[in-house]
């Protein structure tokens, strides 16, 4: 019966380092000001706009 302790207490670490990781990562998305996350949100439309333009070549049929 010892090794089920020891799965069981495996498993609650496990769940607690879930939980620290989770805490972790919500506090540094937190961390943004609304004017970050627009600013991040234009650059990124930008580049993506820039990779959908035609870089110049003629299509050919």
């Amino acid at each position: 019966m010892r090794w089920w302790k020891l799965i069981g207490l495996a498993g609650l670490a496990g769940v607690a380092a879930t939980g620290v990781v989770t805490a972790r990562a919500e506090r540094r998305r937190q961390a943004y000001t609304p004017d970050e996350i627009r600013a991040r949100l234009h650059s990124r439309a930008a580049q993506a706009g820039a990779a959908d333009r035609p870089t110049g070549e003629v299509p050919t049929r």
